[in-house]
């Protein structure tokens, strides 16, 4: 099973992304990814614990019925439940990761083992079983660039499990900050993203599909012990980018090497709540501090500060926006990643906000 499609041809026109809070599909019918149907799907509290450990699906019967209630709601006919579908996955149970390398062969074959040696001591997780896809973000003479995302084997088959179990094929799998912003237009000015929900942020900064930022934060990789980990890009060119991640493979197993340690310098520790009355206090102030560093890096990185914060998630344009004010954080203007025109009129409802769509618009969108 690839982890991405070989061709932006291949991408499914049905998506579902499963979340902590629950279960969102979208269908569209072309590559232009205007919603023609969505619709969402609730599990009990603690039935998605997403990490890169296996026990992301802690109550596979109530997932599965989730993905198959939303999932049937929006595939049409039933010649429609044969074909593919593009899995979006929790950014905390993957590893989104930037190499570069003077040279690379340019045959997958002889690239793939230079390129596994390379990720074994950038994967903070045992990697004898992980799958990884990479793409070739730019290649010119003397430097080559790839953006690869890593996944543990045994957390890839418990999301394609449930898909499977719902009656549907996985066909595709993204992480939902990288699917989120597959859904953009290419455009100059760069643009701060903040993909939020239940117990972990992602933010991201991008200018003319070049990814410069991707940072994640699990609130719930340990009680004791929330985990961040940064990724920082340089610009690539946008043809480039629109190339599919091509490849997976097995890895050995590695550690960390000094880009982790450089990014490290650059993340920080919520203060671990000392009752749960505390903690969606200190989850709130994480994301505030989320989006504080990712500003700065914006405006370190591109000598100007950003004007506005585009949202996907779960938490939504109007909850960050006044968590941001509550935690002094100002100047920003927030938005939705989704906006009403790309969907077609009466497919959304109130039972699905908008910020649930931008992973599952984005993995549609080629």
């Amino acid at each position: 099973m690839e982890i991405l499609p070989k061709t932006l041809g291949t991408r499914p026109r049905l998506a579902v992304e499963v979340r902590v809070e629950g279960v969102v599909a979208a269908r569209a019918e072309d590559a232009a990814a205007l919603l023609t149907a969505v619709a969402r799907g609730d599990v009990p509290e603690g039935a998605v614990m997403p990490g890169l450990k296996a026990g992301n699906i802690v109550n596979k019967v109530a997932v599965t019925g989730a993905v198959r209630r939303a999932l049937d709601a929006v595939a049409g006919s039933g010649r429609e439940r044969l074909r593919d579908v593009t899995v979006v996955v929790p950014d905390s149970a993957v590893r989104v990761l930037f190499v570069d390398f003077d040279q690379l062969p340019s045959k997958a074959a002889e690239a793939l083992p230079v390129v596994r040696f390379r990720l074994k001591k950038l994967l903070p997780f045992d990697a004898d079983d992980a799958m990884v896809s990479y793409q070739v973000m730019s290649n010119e003479k003397g430097a080559v660039k790839l953006l690869a995302v890593a996944m543990p084997r045994a957390v890839l088959e418990e999301y394609e499990a449930v898909v499977l179990a719902a009656g549907y094929l996985p066909g595709a799998v993204l992480p939902s900050t990288l699917a989120a912003m597959a859904g953009l237009e290419e455009v100059e000015s760069p643009m701060l993203i903040v993909n939020a929900g239940t117990g972990a942020v992602t933010t991201a900064i991008v200018q003319g599909g070049a990814l410069l930022l991707h940072r994640s934060f699990d609130m719930n990789a340990g009680a004791s012990a929330p985990l961040a980990v940064t990724t920082v890009v340089p610009l690539v060119d946008r043809e480039s980018t629109a190339q599919e991640w091509a490849q997976q493979e097995a890895l050995g197993p590695g550690g960390w090497d000094r880009f982790e340690a450089e990014a490290a310098m650059q993340t920080s520790v919520v203060e671990t709540a000392a009752g749960r009355e505390f903690g969606a206090r200190a989850a709130a102030r994480e994301v505030a501090q989320a989006v504080s560093i990712a500003a700065a890096y914006f405006e370190d990185s591109l000598q100007r500060s950003p004007d506005q914060v585009l949202v996907a998630g779960t938490m939504g344009a109007e909850s960050l926006a006044a968590l941001m004010e509550e935690s002094g954080v100002e100047g920003l203007r927030v938005r939705e990643m989704v906006d009403p025109g790309m969907m077609e009129v009466g497919a959304v409802t109130a039972s699905v906000p908008r910020g649930w769509l931008a992973g599952v618009r984005g993995a549609l969108r080629n």
